[in-house]
């Protein structure tokens, strides 16, 4: 279904970020972000993270302001990450 859809989408990037980054791990975890992230920083240390999303207008974490909120929370660095599919496939 669709929820299986976002998730191997989500898996795809993270994997081709981590390809792209030296000594990185990337994994999707918890459908809600901030709990994703504290699962991850239980997990292992992190000097940054990652958070990719879709554009804006397209994309329901920066609607709801998950960036922001990630970079008031967590004492890691962040890096925001702009993936636009739809670009990508028309070769843009």
């Amino acid at each position: 279904g669709a929820v299986d859809d976002r998730r191997a989408e989500a898996e795809a990037t993270a994997k081709r970020l981590a390809g792209q980054l030296h000594n990185a791990r990337a994994e999707v975890g918890a459908d809600d972000p901030a709990l994703a992230v504290e699962d991850a920083l239980r997990t292992f240390g992190a000097d940054v993270i990652v958070i990719s999303t879709h554009p804006e207008g397209r994309s329901n974490w920066l609607e709801r302001g998950v960036v922001t909120s990630a970079r008031e929370r967590f004492a890691v660095p962040i890096t925001h990450v702009v993936v636009d599919l739809d670009a990508e496939a028309a070769g843009v």
